[in-house]
């Protein structure tokens, strides 16, 4: 019976191990996990939280720059073309003062001619030839500024240019001429000043 249990409890012995063994023995044999490891990614983890906000504020800072930068070469623009704005007014006012200076320093010398004739006691034949004297004067200071003037009988009639006020029958002169002028036109150039006032032959 000795003999028996003895033999037995050999056989036990050889038998295979069951699962639980084995998982109780890889228990036992399993080494521990590696903390260093799971600490070093504990601390790179608020390290780069750290250096994306670093990155986030540079770039934003960056940003912030380029548009004060901007915000500046608008404001010096701005302030350049109100500069300019105001010089090319001021410039524009002076010019048309200066023109209208030179056009009466131009006819001063036809006032002062009036003047003395109007002035000086002489005969009809005398004064007209002082008045024709003086209107060349003028028309020659006129044409000394550009100015021209136009409108005289035998001309065709142009509406641009001249204004018909009255219509008659001339067999001497080709149809739609002026046969008579009551004020001659005055043009700068092709920009018409007053427009001829005359009468159309039919």
């Amino acid at each position: 019976m000795a003999r028996e249990k003895k033999e037995r409890k050999d056989e036990s012995k050889d038998l295979p191990e069951t699962e639980e063994t084995v998982k109780a023995d890889e228990a036992e044999t399993a080494e521990p996990e590696d903390e260093t490891t799971e600490s070093a990614d504990a601390e790179e983890a608020p390290e780069a939280a750290e250096a994306g906000e670093n990155a986030g504020t540079d770039e934003q800072e960056a940003l912030k720059q380029e548009l004060d930068k901007t915000k500046d070469q608008l404001l010096r623009t701005l302030a350049e073309y109100d500069n300019f704005r105001r010089r090319s007014q001021k410039e524009k006012e002076s010019l048309f003062s200066d023109v209208k200076a030179d056009t009466i320093a131009a006819l001063l010398p036809v006032i002062d001619n009036f003047e003395r004739a109007a002035a000086t006691e002489c005969d009809y034949d005398a004064y007209k030839k002082g008045i024709e004297m003086t209107v060349r004067q003028l028309l020659d200071q006129l044409g000394k500024l550009g100015i021209e003037s136009f409108g005289a009988e035998g001309d065709p009639f142009d509406p641009a240019i001249h204004n018909g006020v009255m219509h008659e029958d001339n067999e001497e002169l080709p149809e739609n001429s002026i046969s008579a002028v009551f004020m001659k036109g005055y043009k700068l150039g092709d920009k018409v000043i007053r427009h001829a006032t005359v009468k159309v032959a039919n």
